[in-house]
């Protein structure tokens, strides 16, 4: 089986046994579930409000879920530890559990989602959010927020950090789905900071010389590192002896007798431009003798029409 659709099985699988714990679990206060493959078999850890209706009297109601959870879900010997939950308040799957239980009862949905979002601030959470979409009042569907202090909705902490609840509400004119999302107290976020009193601000602020200086270093050390690693690289490949192939070593003879008859052909063109300047420098001599020749008798004929004026 492909791993992608390993991970689809698995995270339906996960579904609905988380489904099927909230509709056995409704009235324990059910608050989650953390699933963990052992060796031994499927580790599975409950939060529950009342952990005592979930073992039931003599671990009954225990061994019936086990017992539904190894012929609907082939588990094979699961494990189930019940945890109670500290603080209901704080658990996004009970809040909602709770507030859409509030809502089939008759309550006024702003009534309720104030109280829930007051209930959950009370109770130390650095921030919270409520969610109710459908036919909250008439027949048409809306969106209804309650916010308080802080909340994530995107990135890592929004799933790591964030604690999400989802529960529904079946009224007469539709259901109402109730979405709960709440950052515990104490929770460690990548944006906090903290605000020191009584510092003193030498000891905080850097030097821009001393930081400079550091950068130098560490840029001079990464150079120096890059060229070890350069003059090691070179080495080694000076060290190591070429190997070739058989075609290889074809194909570097045939470029040597390339190069072989390429000086040939240049050797041979020396001597035909040696030659042609040989020729030229014989010309240039008959050329000069002529010249010669024309000047002296230019000089006779001078001289003769002088001695004839005379």
């Amino acid at each position: 089986m492909a791993d992608e659709l390993e991970f689809i099985e698995q995270g339906l699988q996960r579904s609905q046994i988380d489904e099927f714990f909230a509709e056995e679990l409704a009235r324990a206060g059910y608050g989650g579930m953390e699933l963990a493959p052992t060796p031994m078999g499927m580790q599975i850890v409950l939060k529950a409000e009342k952990p005592g209706m979930v073992i039931g009297k003599g671990g009954k109601n225990i061994r019936k879920i086990t017992t539904q959870l190894e012929e609907r879900f082939d588990l094979e010997d699961p494990q189930i530890d019940v945890q109670e939950v500290d603080e209901p308040d704080l658990n996004a799957q009970i809040v909602a559990d709770r507030l859409a239980n509030a809502l089939e009862r008759g309550w006024y949905f702003r009534k309720a989602g104030h109280t829930t979002i007051d209930r959950i601030m009370e109770a130390g959470a650095l921030g919270a959010e409520i969610v109710l979409s459908g036919k909250v009042t008439g027949n048409r569907g809306r969106v209804e927020k309650f916010n308080r202090g802080y909340i994530k909705h995107n990135g890592e902490p929004a799933e790591e950090i964030v604690d999400h609840g989802k529960g529904v509400a079946v009224m007469k004119l539709g259901t109402i789905g109730v979405n709960v999302k709440i950052i515990p107290p104490n929770a460690e976020l990548p944006d906090d900071f903290e605000i020191q009193e009584d510092a003193n601000i030498e000891d905080l602020v850097v030097d821009e010389t001393e930081a400079d200086e550091e950068l130098e270093e560490l840029l001079e050390g990464e150079g120096d590192e890059a060229a070890d690693e350069a003059e090691e690289a070179d080495v080694e490949a000076a060290a190591e002896p070429a190997e070739f192939d058989d075609d290889e070593e074809e194909v570097i003879e045939e470029a040597i007798e390339a190069d072989d008859d390429v000086e040939e052909e240049l050797d041979e063109l020396a001597d035909e431009v040696e030659g042609e300047d040989d020729e030229f420098s014989d010309v240039d001599d008959e050329a000069a003798e002529t010249a010669e020749d024309l000047l002296d008798e230019m000089e006779e004929e001078d001289d003769d029409e002088e001695g004839g004026e005379e």
